[in-house]
């Protein structure tokens, strides 16, 4: 890539779907796709199923960037139609080529062309099973490929549904590993290979690859997407626990309820089993259930070395790193009961405590913000961060910003599971009119004479939280009561032991 490609063309950082379907489009996952959409082939993908050429293709796959951005691309201008696409990290990974521009929403714009690798194909863990379609099909042997997309650990009802399937078929064994982001069962990507790779004796002969596929929350789309990358990989028969969807020529099977056989220790078709002799498999409920209090997986159920996995990535709560996230009006308390909880929890000497008060963070993390919602939301998401980074390393964080955004507080416990950290969302529910007594610092008194803007809950909103996992109000408690009420809901959740005095 010419170096004044990079540096004159702007750069821009995908979301996390846009950056999944970007490598697979870059791997050849997507082919006959060499790009990002345009209108034309959007309008013919809704009326006829089909690209504007006429190919066969399942979905939308589009890329979207703020408004500024597009303003100043033009697609006729040689100088002014490349857009570098960064990763996270601001590393370049492809130069995408605009042939088409146009408004989508208010402050965003589509744009389509197609893209080329640039920069060294990336990084992270087992980036030797990212091996591209083309990689993979020539390492298959011929006839049926039986396909399997691993998006949850591999338990024994899963295991004995595969190699009845690869039994049945003759087909060789093809497992997709994805990891673009943490699972259904909240595993990282990487732990997810590990635990894969933990049931390869209980499976038949396979070849697994790591493959960036995400979930957009539509199922349908989510499936026929998948369908078309497991093709591109040579699948001819993809196993499948969710609706029979067609794609790419796979066929999709749709798997019989198995059932626990006590009489002879084998899994087998759940309605060939007397029901006083069969066990049915563990939900995921029950599975994260026994994982959270310590207990361990039954050997009928799990295998040891995937339960093994599994312990190490998810131990007793008690031994997992966990965000504690208070929120509340300014004056409703809730810094005094975090620091009241963080030196509580320091006795017990379990686990480190760090305290992120919402004053010191903002003089010490977040200075030069101001109190726009853009720099609130800010402050918030790197409190998150810091937090859900001390929860990484099976530490404790409390935190205690204001937090009004519903939207900030989300993406604060969305950090913390990526970080495979517990997240605890406390509400100090005191009325405003008792914070407005208090004003410690003055503050409800200079916004009400005009002379503060944005104050939480005089002029800008305060959104309550309607997932808080518990809520406390200092104006019918003290402030003893409130942090014993937290310290008791942490132990009976399994997140503390109690003090020994």
């Amino acid at each position: 890539m010419p170096e004044d490609v990079l540096r004159d063309a702007p750069s821009y950082t995908p979301r996390a779907h846009e950056l999944t379907d970007l490598e697979l489009i870059l791997s050849g996952a997507y082919a006959p796709l060499t790009g990002f959409l345009g209108r034309a082939d959007l309008t013919e993908l809704r009326r006829r199923g089909r690209l504007a050429d006429g190919t066969s293709w399942p979905a939308p796959v589009t890329l979207e960037v703020p408004a500024e951005l597009a303003a100043g691309l033009d697609p006729q201008d040689a100088a002014r139609r490349t857009v570098v696409l960064a990763d996270p990290e601001g590393a370049p990974i492809a130069a995408l080529d605009v042939t088409d521009v146009w408004p989508t929403r208010d402050g965003v714009a589509g744009v389509a062309g197609p893209v080329r690798r640039i920069g060294d194909g990336g990084h992270g863990p087992f980036m030797r099973l990212r091996r591209t379609p083309e990689e993979v099909r020539a390492l298959l042997p011929p006839g049926r490929v039986l396909g399997v997309v691993a998006d949850r650990p591999l338990h024994r009802p899963q295991l004995a549904q595969i190699a009845h399937a690869a039994r049945t078929l003759a087909a060789h064994l093809l497992i997709l590993v994805p990891v673009s982001e943490p699972g259904p069962d909240g595993l990282p990507p990487e732990a997810l290979v590990r635990a894969v790779f933990a049931a390869r004796d209980r499976m038949p002969p396979a070849t697994i690859v790591a493959v960036p596929l995400t979930a957009r929350g539509d199922e349908i789309r989510d499936a026929l997407l998948r369908a078309r990358v497991a093709g591109a990989y040579g699948v001819t028969h993809l196993l499948s626990t969710g609706d029979a969807l067609s794609g790419a020529g796979v066929k999709l099977l749709v798997p019989r309820e198995l059932a626990y056989d006590n009489r002879d220790g084998q899994w087998r078709w759940r309605d060939d089993i007397p029901e006083r002799s069969r066990r049915v498999a563990l939900t995921t409920a029950e599975i994260d259930d026994l994982l959270d209090r310590g207990f361990p997986l039954p050997e009928w159920h799990t295998p040891p070395a995937v339960a093994k996995e599994l312990v190490r990535v998810r131990p007793p709560r008690r031994h997992r790193g966990l965000v504690v996230f208070f929120t509340g009006l300014s004056g409703s308390g809730k810094s005094t009961i975090a620091r009241n909880l963080a030196d509580m929890l320091r006795e017990t000497g379990d686990r480190t405590i760090t305290l992120l008060d919402g004053d010191v963070v903002r003089r010490e993390l977040s200075a030069g913000l101001g109190f726009s919602r853009a720099d609130r939301d800010r402050n918030v998401r790197r409190i998150g961060w810091v937090a859900a980074e001390v929860g990484r390393h099976r530490g404790m964080a409390v935190a205690c910003p204001i937090a009004p955004y519903a939207a900030a507080r989300k993406a604060a416990r969305r950090m913390a599971a990526t970080a495979g950290a517990g997240f605890v969302l406390v509400h100090v529910a005191t009325p405003i009119e008792v914070c407005e007594q208090r004003d410690r610092k003055g503050l409800y008194a200079k916004a009400r004479a005009g002379q503060l803007r944005g104050m939480t809950g005089v002029d800008d909103p305060y959104e309550a939280p309607t997932d808080a996992e518990l809520v406390v109000d200092t104006s019918t408690m003290a402030v003893d009561e409130a942090v014993d009420a937290v310290y008791q809901y942490l132990i009976e959740s399994g997140w503390v032991e109690p003090r020994l005095a």
